[in-house]
């Protein structure tokens, strides 16, 4: 069985991700395989309704290409159990994008998965943006990808999982300070 980065941990992954063929058809609904699955976000919008009534919902994921737009799932949030994004190669960049309209625009509380080429270099950028699942590229090691967490300690700019950026922060530390400070103020 594969692993995954979920929750800064590695976990077993028990998905499967649903790739179209070569040529770019969608498989049938009754041709994917037992168990969990990601499908792609062409085949949901094609067999909602048979994909809804073949799987539960926790067995139910979807994932995003690149140059989705992720307004098109926003409204199928209750009926799946993960949204993954697709990054194409590492250079790809407009899935960060697509994580924090997700968090952010539309609220999406649920796991939020990155795969494709996913290396350790941008997991800490994939987690400022949303996201808590990793499907780090099978000939990566995943035990190393896994110290790319706790690399840096500081983050400068302001993201899904620190809306301050850096500056706001200090300044607000140093505003608790001084008012502490004062006679009559916080102890």
């Amino acid at each position: 069985m594969n692993q995954i980065i979920k929750n800064r941990a590695i976990v077993e992954d028990d998905w499967n991700v649903v790739r179209p063929a070569e040529d770019g058809t969608l498989p049938a609904v009754d041709a994917l395989p037992a168990g969990k699955v990601i499908v792609p976000l062409a085949l949901w919008q094609a067999e909602r309704a048979a994909l809804v009534a073949a799987k539960s919902r926790d067995e139910l994921g979807v994932w995003l290409a690149a140059n989705s737009e992720p307004a098109d799932i926003a409204a199928d949030f209750g009926e799946l159990a993960l949204i993954a994004v697709d990054f194409p190669v590492f250079r790809d960049g407009r899935g960060f994008s697509i994580g924090r309209l997700l968090r952010e625009r539309f609220g999406y509380k649920g796991e939020l998965r990155a795969i494709g080429d996913v290396l350790r270099d941008q997991l800490r950028f994939h987690e400022r943006c949303g996201f808590d699942a990793y499907a780090v590229r099978a000939d990566k090691d995943i035990h190393d990808a896994l110290k790319a967490f706790t690399e840096f300690t500081v983050q400068y700019q302001g993201a899904f999982d620190e809306p301050s950026p850096l500056f706001r922060r200090r300044a607000a530390l140093q505003a608790q300070a001084a008012q502490a400070a004062q006679p009559g103020g916080a102890a």
